[in-house]
């Protein structure tokens, strides 16, 4: 298989491996073709393969709590993706989607249990990787902005809310003031008779003026106030938002740092054995909250 070879030359994971070498593990690799927007595998499914794509583009991308997708890379000829779940042997922590033609060759535990034997120092460059898309992940969760309190609440006013914010909004400015005081020397002036073109409507002392202003007073305060239950309602949201949002940032950052350690554990351990010449033992596990039990 002369293109997979020449293709497995240009994987950094396979690059300390001789010709020789690089053929062998050529022989033994699966190669896999995907069409435009399929999936090579969904967040949950179980991890048995790395996948290393020697034509097309790949996208690996999961989907947050809001329905937002995130995208971490686009594997394109030489990239390889799907190494976390095959190391630690939990399900898929992402999806992988081909956004055009694509082949790829599918490397296995087997396949990779070779590799580690033949070079351990290649188990680095997986390492490498996984702290690379680690970093990626860390980057996107302090980076990427809170849902707008402004948007959540917007969608949901009602006619009579976007009239009491306008009118709040309004009634705070210069404007507002200019307008009635000019509004109030006018109406005083006519009454008073200081225009004689102008029959005295609302003589002193001003009975409707006063009426009128009484009533737009009334209506402004419960508009005004409309808008103020409003806003307290927007600062509760946002306080909900960006709660929720410290809080998932958080528990992603230490779960995906749990993950690093445990796989450079398990890695350390998997070098120590082979430098020894002996299997690896499995990793012994214990209950949350329970001593693992000690070896002697």
């Amino acid at each position: 298989m002369p293109a997979d070879v020449a293709l497995l030359k240009e994987v950094p994971l396979f690059a300390a491996l001789d010709d020789e070498e690089r053929a062998l593990l050529a022989n033994q690799l699966e190669e896999v073709r995907l069409s435009a927007g399929e999936k090579v595998f969904s967040r949950g499914d179980p991890g048995g393969a790395i996948y290393i794509v020697s034509s097309g583009e790949v996208q690996i991308s999961v989907e947050d709590t809001t329905g937002q997708v995130i995208v971490f890379e686009t594997a394109r000829r030489g990239d390889f993706f799907g190494e976390l779940s095959l190391l630690d042997g939990d399900p898929r922590s992402a999806d992988a989607r081909a956004i055009q033609e694509t082949s790829a060759l599918k490397v296995d535990r087997a396949d990779l249990e070779l590799l580690f034997r033949r070079h351990p120092s290649s188990a680095m460059d997986v390492l490498t990787a996984i702290g690379r898309r680690l970093r990626e992940a860390d980057k996107m969760l302090h980076s990427r902005p809170s849902l707008s309190p402004n948007e959540m609440v917007e969608e949901r006013l009602t006619t009579i809310q976007r009239l009491a914010d306008g009118l709040a909004a309004f009634s705070g400015t210069f404007t507002f003031m200019m307008l009635h005081a000019v509004w109030f020397a006018v109406w005083i002036t006519i009454n008073l008779g200081w225009i004689p073109t102008f029959h005295a409507f609302d003589p002193f002392p001003f009975g409707l003026l006063t009426m009128v202003v009484s009533l737009e007073a009334i209506f402004l305060s419960c508009f005004v106030l409309i808008s103020q239950s409003r806003q307290a309602a927007k600062d509760r949201i946002r306080s909900d938002v960006e709660y929720e949002a410290n809080i998932r940032a958080g528990m992603e950052v230490t779960q995906l740092h749990s993950k690093l350690d445990h796989l450079y554990a398990q890695t350390m351990a998997r070098l120590d054995a082979v430098e020894r010449g002996r299997p690896p033992s499995a990793p012994t596990t214990s209950k949350p909250g329970q001593p693992a039990a000690s070896q002697g």
